[in-house]
């Protein structure tokens, strides 16, 4: 980024601090341009959603071509042009169009992946420009050739940068007033780094008048393309062009002099009307909310005083409503209320020992209050939709789909349900990989579909719900579900114990295994048998769980139950001699005394207890943990019963001590992992108490 640094330093901006904030914009851009290609109808294309698609790609463009990513800035030029003749209805969208256009996304997103370091090779991107520009021209598609990844310098300058060609023609440019003068020398330095923009030269001898620069400039450029490049260097309110030949665009007509006070923006042609739009008469409502979309970019490197109340006008309205901050300043905060939430269960307990006077409970009872609020408001600030999770599948399955010829629907309900924000980072993984499950072993063939009665589009839904104090995620499909047979059958290949008389549930867990595959063949999207197993222990070590159901020729569903949140949860503390453990609230089912006669041994060692009717194992803390006690006599007698992976366990303990909330702390990072614990707190009194794994309890009963 070296030449394009050292030109905007000697203009009094340093571009490099925009770059951030550049990268997440032009991510977030491609993420949607992706993903109105996959919604857009190439039968009966939306104008709108053309215009949308267009400006992700303006959008993305203008910001390239100011940091001086010329290959980023090539690619989106020749998107651009596609683009607007398809919006212009000069041409007509095909499928074709959309996969070139989705493949030129991926490559620019290798592209910005390069510049910001985390990749170290740019996608040879030659034929993906001459497929499109074959296709801008209206000619046949050039033969889809997938362009191997190859190692390829990238300018750091903008000197590649294409042009758009047009008619040569001569304007006056007048900039000002300049608080100094000399930044208007930046505009002259774009055209030395840019080739085929044209030459520009001083009308007023290299010296400013009041602060006004005035320059004669030869050019085939079209204005959007001069108003990006210009912008970014100087205020657009200070920026007037003039057409010296007749007949060349429309420019204010009094360049030269200084600007109005409340400057009337003529366009300069940014915006030209749609052939459905009207033409002078467009409504100027319109126009500002698409110099919006367009002005985007330009936000970054608004560094001049007179450039902020630019941007103020044009982008500062949608921005109001979001606002970026750093997930180690969102984590810091977090942190910070969940000592708080410790240090408030410490004032509670003290209140409880000693005798207060009523306006300092009173004041207690608040700060409690309070405290929770404020917690549940901090930790909604890490909460995000499942839609940006759910949106990577439509592309995902598109490509799948084709790759294994078969026609494939994706239904998504529940996407505002929030999860968060370090689980949807973990969870992406297990789903993608669940999903292809369903599109390669669980929908059918279309010929297959339509001999077995079914539509020849087989159907997956994505399903996210809240159900109590966990998040519920299912993956279902149409398609040809799991046999029972095949699966016992596979098992017992692999040297699997699969008796007869295994439950249903029981014969499904059995794709959990190491290495086990119901695929006939092995193909480069699954059937080897590593995926579900890792699915499985990814999901576990979550606190989550995983529930499978199938029907043998009608489909299959995956439910995956994961807890909100990591940091701070609701719990159950409980009492064994003098240790107190915690409890997710989410999975105790119940408590009760426990009564003569009520634990029957079973097998010789096996403890199971009685409850309505149903028997469940028992197991005793105090055993499991080698809890000291020096009351021999004592004999634990109450059983809180805890639900996890879809078993119940009943747990001996001496005492239950209430529920609260507690701060998750990360165990296995301060100290090493614990068999049966997935964590630890610290208690009002300043103790530390285990968090207890409950998932691991059911699973120690199962062996």
């Amino acid at each position: 980024m070296g030449e394009i640094s050292n030109n905007s330093s000697s203009a009094g901006i340093d571009l490099s601090q925009f770059y951030q904030v550049f990268f997440e914009e032009a991510g977030e851009n491609l993420e949607l341009m992706e993903q109105k290609l996959l919604e857009l109808n190439v039968d009966a294309a939306d104008d709108e959603e053309m215009n949308a698609i267009f400006r992700c790609a303006h959008s993305v463009k203008g910001g390239a071509a100011t940091f001086g990513f010329s290959d980023v800035a090539a690619l989106t030029h020749q998107m651009e042009t596609l683009l607007d003749k398809l919006r212009r209805h000069e041409l007509t969208p095909t499928s074709a169009m959309v996969d070139v256009l989705l493949a030129a996304g991926d490559a620019l997103k290798e592209q910005l992946a390069v510049h910001q370091g985390s990749a170290s090779t740019a996608p040879d991107t030659s034929e993906l420009l001459a497929r499109i520009r074959a296709m801008a021209e209206g000619q046949a598609p050039v033969a889809v050739v997938k362009a191997a990844a190859v190692a390829t310098p990238v300018s750091s300058t903008l000197k590649s940068m294409p042009v758009p060609k047009a008619t040569t023609r001569a304007i006056e440019l007048v900039v000002g007033p300049l608080e100094k003068p000399e930044t208007a020398d930046a505009l002259s330095e774009l055209f030395q780094e840019i080739e085929d923009l044209g030459t520009i030269e001083p009308l007023d001898g290299g010296r400013a008048a009041d602060g006004m620069r005035r320059f004669r400039v030869v050019t085939t450029t079209s204005d959007t393309d001069l108003l990006d490049l210009f912008t970014f260097h100087v205020a657009r309110e200070l920026i007037q062009m003039r057409a010296t030949d007749p007949g060349f665009g429309f420019f204010p007509e009094n360049a030269g002099a200084p600007p109005a006070e409340d400057p009337v923006d003529p366009g300069y042609g940014f915006f030209e009307p749609m052939p459905d739009a009207g033409l002078a008469e467009a409504a100027p409502a319109s126009n500002a909310a698409d110099a919006g979309d367009d002005a985007a970019p330009t936000a970054t490197a608004a560094a001049p005083k007179a450039a902020a109340k630019v941007i103020e006008k044009s982008v500062a309205a949608p921005d109001q409503a979001t606002l970026r901050v750093s997930i180690e300043k969102v984590d810091q905060l977090i942190n910070l209320v969940g000592e708080l939430v410790i240090t408030q269960a410490m004032l509670a307990q003290n209140s409880r020992e000693g005798q207060l006077n009523q306006q300092l409970l009173a004041g207690l009872t608040d700060l409690e209050r309070n405290t929770r609020d404020l917690q549940e408001a901090v930790m909604s600030i890490r909460m995000i939709p499942m839609s940006m999770v759910f949106n990577r599948f439509p592309r995902m399955l598109r490509d799948l789909a084709a790759k294994l010829d078969k026609k494939v629907e994706l239904v998504t309900q529940g996407e505002a349900t929030e999860l968060d924000k370090s689980l949807v980072e973990k969870i992406t993984d297990p789903l993608t990989h669940l999903v292809r499950n369903s599109c390669d072993h669980g929908i059918e063939l279309p010929a297959d579909r339509l001999a077995k009665g079914k539509p020849e589009h087989g159907t997956i839904t994505l399903v996210a719900s809240h159900q109590g104090g966990s998040i519920v995620i299912e993956v279902r499909d149409d398609g040809r579900g799991l046999s029972r047979q095949k699966l016992i059958s596979k098992a017992r290949e692999r040297g699997i114990d699969a008796p007869d008389s295994m439950t249903d549930q029981e014969v499904y867990s059995l794709i959990f295994a190491p290495g086990f595959s119901t695929a006939d063949q092995v193909t480069d999207v699954s059937g080897r048998g590593v995926g579900m197993d890792v699915v499985k222990k990814n999901i576990t070590s979550l606190g989550g769980t995983v529930e499978i159901d199938s029907a043998e020729g009608y489909g299959m569903s995956v439910k995956v139950r994961l807890p909100l949140t990591l940091a701070i949860m609701d719990g159950m503390s409980i009492g064994v001699g003098d240790e107190c453990y915690i409890l997710p609230l989410a999975s105790v089912v119940e408590s009760f005394q426990v009564a003569p006669g009520m634990i029957k041994t079973i097998g010789g060692s096996g403890r199971v207890v009685e409850v309505r009717d149903e028997f469940m194992p028992v197991i005793d803390l105090e055993r499991v943990f080698e809890v000291p006690r020096f009351d021999f006599e004592h004999v634990s007698n109450i059983m809180v019963v805890v639900e996890a992976e879809g078993a119940r366990v009943a747990l001996l303990v001496d005492e239950l001590l209430g529920q609260q909330q507690v701060v998750v702390k990360n165990l296995e990072a301060n100290y090493r992992k614990v068999q049966d614990v997935s964590g630890a707190t610290i208690m009002g009194d300043g103790r530390v108490a285990l968090i207890l794994d409950t998932g691991s309890l059911v699973r120690r009963t199962r062996h």
